[in-house]
């Protein structure tokens, strides 16, 4: 189950950010998910709850995702979204985007003084 190790790895990421930049409170925390991860979101998304419920840095945050399609590209000029099978040329495309799992954002508060 990576999910576990992709949800504490956010919340780690989210955490030190929100230290580093003298956080009062995490609000949100928004990942994209890769079509070719092969994780569950929404399983990521309950593991990253039961995390934060520990930490009053996160006490009302939010985890959000949205899902990235793949974009592949060939030798022979093809850019689109096929995985296996070049459909111009009939090679091995190469994915560029969709295996990754990024936080692409995080809301804090901060004190202003």
């Amino acid at each position: 189950m990576h999910e576990y190790s992709i949800a504490y790895d956010i919340f780690a990421t989210a955490k030190k950010t929100a230290l580093d930049n003298s956080a009062t409170m995490v609000r949100k925390v928004h990942m994209s998910v890769g079509e070719m991860t092969m994780i569950n979101p929404e399983q990521v998304v309950f593991l990253f709850n039961t995390m934060k419920d520990e930490d009053p840095l996160f006490k009302d945050c939010i985890l959000e995702y949205t899902d990235t399609p793949v974009k592949s590209v060939c030798k022979c000029g093809y850019e689109g979204s096929e995985k296996y099978v070049c459909p111009d040329c009939g090679g091995m495309p190469e994915i560029v985007d969709g295996r990754e799992v990024r936080v692409t954002n995080i809301e804090i508060e901060v004190d202003e003084e």
